[in-house]
């Protein structure tokens, strides 16, 4: 696998692992809607984090 193909599939992976713990947490329509909401951020270009928020926070 190339570096670029091997960086993509660590951001799946943490994509999974992220959706698993809000299904586990808030149940599958919670994060099905919280997965649509930050793809329509990105499509829409605005930014998907809220900026008085870190990124690290919970």
């Amino acid at each position: 696998m190339t570096t670029d193909a091997t960086t993509k599939e660590a951001f799946f992976e943490r994509l999974g692992a992220l959706s698993d713990e809000m299904i586990g947490v808030f149940g599958r329509d919670f994060a099905m809607g919280a997965l649509i909401v930050a793809a329509r951020c990105i499509a829409q270009g605005q930014p998907v984090q809220n900026e008085s928020t870190p990124a690290n926070s919970p």
